[in-house]
């Protein structure tokens, strides 16, 4: 176990996670930045709603300047994966498989991960990503989806709503089932019908990139579409908050109060892994409200800079 104890450790290293370590740091905390490499934002192709890049940017690339700009002021990324997290005393135990450290604060900032459709090869999935064939977040990319062709997969009332969403940019919707006949209620198929979007039967497969378009099969035959967005929700990657006595929400999501702390004295938690919007933005704000609150409940107990 090391025998320090840091001011923060911060768990996740996508957006929100790399925020809160440039305002720690800069904040001359110390902190430790544990990164398992799984940030949603690296599969972002580019991305056009993201204040400041009036021409987009790579998710990646933000990440990489996010990364030095934390790294500027003393935040070195460490690549490990947190596996146990515990409150035995006043401070925090951060377990990273042999490794124990310990903190005084804990910034989760572990995301979620989006479920992909069964059966699509992570290559294909990939690619489709890069050109824009698959996309997961209509808030973030639906407008590049204007008057396009586009599928939506999934059912029930998750599928629904993605559909209704989508709707809004363009007239040619498709919402097909994941694995067999649709589960839609009356409301659903009413909403559905009225706003012009067809439903087709499941189950769908035989992934592959045709052309410029994502195609698969369906119980209609084989489909292609411009863009196929996968409305079949996400993992909210939780088992931490949890694993240390926070509470969640029954969609798993960690509960925070007004700061993004969460039921446990000194754990806060920011970006898509608290209930919010899932955007980069939101996440960057999130984190500097944490950070922020971190560096003003450590200052109360901790001396002044000399």
């Amino acid at each position: 176990m090391s025998e320090n104890i840091d001011d923060c450790i911060i768990v996740g290293a996508g957006p929100a996670g790399l925020t809160a370590a440039i305002y720690l740091a800069r904040y001359h905390l110390d902190i430790r930045l544990f990164d398992c490499g799984t940030s949603r934002a690296g599969w972002i192709p580019k991305s056009h709603n993201h204040a400041g890049f009036p021409d987009g940017i790579n998710g990646n690339e933000l990440l990489e300047r996010m990364r030095e700009q934390a790294a500027k002021y003393g935040a070195m990324r460490e690549p490990k994966r947190v596996t146990d997290l515990a409150k035995p005393d006043e401070c925090f135990t951060v377990t990273c498989d042999e490794e124990t450290f310990r903190a005084r604060t804990v910034l989760l900032a572990t995301g979620v991960v989006n479920n992909r459709p069964e059966g699509i090869e992570e290559q294909l999935h990939d690619e489709a990503m890069s050109r824009g064939l698959i996309r997961y977040c209509p808030v973030c990319d639906g407008y590049e989806v204007t008057d396009r062709k586009v599928a939506v997969i999934g059912t029930g009332d998750h599928g629904t709503a993605e559909a209704q969403f989508i709707r809004t940019f363009t007239a040619d919707i498709t919402l097909v089932s994941p694995e067999g006949a649709h589960e839609l209620s009356e409301q659903c198929r009413k909403a559905l019908d009225d706003a012009g979007i067809a439903c087709v039967e499941g189950p769908c497969g035989g992934f592959a990139i045709e052309g410029d378009r994502i195609a698969f099969d369906t119980d209609e035959g084989r489909m292609a579409f411009d863009s196929m967005y996968p409305a079949l929700g996400s993992v909210v990657r939780s088992g931490l908050a949890r694993k240390c006595g926070a509470k969640v929400s029954d969609g798993d999501c960690i509960e925070v109060d007004d700061h993004y702390q969460t039921s446990v004295p000194g754990l806060f938690a920011a970006g898509d892994v608290v209930v919010g919007l899932d955007q980069i933005s939101a996440a960057m704000g999130q984190a500097g409200i944490a950070s922020t609150t971190i560096r003003n409940r450590l200052a109360e107990k901790m001396p002044l800079r000399r």
